[in-house]
């Protein structure tokens, strides 16, 4: 029964040891990337006559957002000025975002850009892309 416990004891060790690796090598990975914008999450949803965006944006205000629109393309700007640097204040743990976040997307198909639309509801930012052309298709007779 010794054993089991020492064994036990040496594995919560070794379990310990490898996430308190685990965070400074995200702590590390933090500040190499903390000068260039992070990417929110972004899902793309097509149907006959649309594209839609829905960009995960907590935190942020309408005001905060920019949203530059081509044909073929959608860029999604948003900037958060809230206090980044707390004087005087020890954080036992710093996660989220602060900045800037940033996404430019393809999109697979072409748009009405002047037609668009967009709001944000609960930190979720739904950007509504009329197509440019309906796809149809016809039958080619062979002579």
């Amino acid at each position: 029964m010794k054993r089991r416990n020492a064994a036990e004891e040496m594995f919560k060790d070794v379990i310990y040891t490898i996430k308190e690796k685990q965070n400074d090598l995200g702590r590390t990975l933090n500040e190499y990337t903390s000068n260039s914008p992070l990417k929110p999450n972004m899902d793309i949803v097509e149907d006959e006559e649309q594209l839609t965006v829905m960009t995960d944006l907590p935190g942020f205000k309408r005001q905060d957002i920019t949203i530059d629109i081509t044909e073929d393309t959608i860029e999604i700007t948003a900037q958060f000025d809230g206090d980044t640097e707390a004087e005087g204040k020890n954080f036992l743990k710093k996660e989220r975002n602060h900045g800037k976040v940033n996404r430019i997307i393809n999109l697979p198909v072409k748009v009405r850009s002047t037609e668009s639309s967009a709001k944000l509801e609960n930190g979720v930012l739904t950007v509504i892309l009329p197509k440019l052309e309906k796809k149809e298709t016809f039958e080619v007779k062979v002579d």
